[in-house]
């Protein structure tokens, strides 16, 4: 069996952790929410006070899901990806959402200030698409516009059948 992995990326409020949950039961694959491993593992190394966040420990993220990836069938979501591994993914989905449906889901989670602009300059500037065609084969991202419930499920569609593609080219 050939290993793969899918990577999901945005800028938070996107949508990662609705697609990738649904595309994990349907590609039957284990879903990984890099944030939430993070905060349950304690996989930190200090808190930035101006973005009243802790500060991610790389190292130890990569350690945490290096045997989870090398079995293969994994969906990682996270909104930054220039510290993993190349080899884990074959395919990699930047989700992109219009900045007033981004605005209010963030300002809804309770960002505001310094946290809730950055973000949405990070949007408007394409940062994490940049840094995805950076971090990987250009061949390999794809962007899927994420602003409502129909990009949703066309998302789903089309990654499903993306993933299912590769499956019988890579068996």
């Amino acid at each position: 069996t050939v290993r793969h992995g899918v990577l999901s990326l945005g800028t938070p409020g996107v949508g990662k952790t609705t697609l990738g949950r649904e595309l994990a039961s349907r590609a039957e694959m284990i879903y990984i929410n890099v944030g939430d491993m993070a905060k349950e593992g304690e996989l930190y190394e200090g808190f930035d006070e101006e973005y009243n966040c802790p500060i991610l420990d790389e190292d130890r993220v990569i350690d945490e899901l290096e045997d989870k990836m090398s079995e293969g069938g994994v969906i990682v979501d996270y909104h930054g990806c220039d510290f993993f591994p190349e080899r884990w993914f074959h395919i990699v989905f930047v989700l992109r959402t219009e900045n007033s449906f981004l605005y209010d889901r963030l300002e809804s989670r309770g960002y505001k200030g310094k946290k809730l602009q950055d973000n949405i300059q990070c949007e408007i500037f394409q940062t994490i698409s940049e840094e995805a065609m950076w971090s990987y084969r250009e061949e390999i991202v794809h962007q899927l516009l994420s602003s409502t419930p129909e990009h949703l499920g066309r998302n789903l569609a089309q990654i499903t059948q993306w993933i299912e593609q590769w499956m019988k080219d890579n068996n």
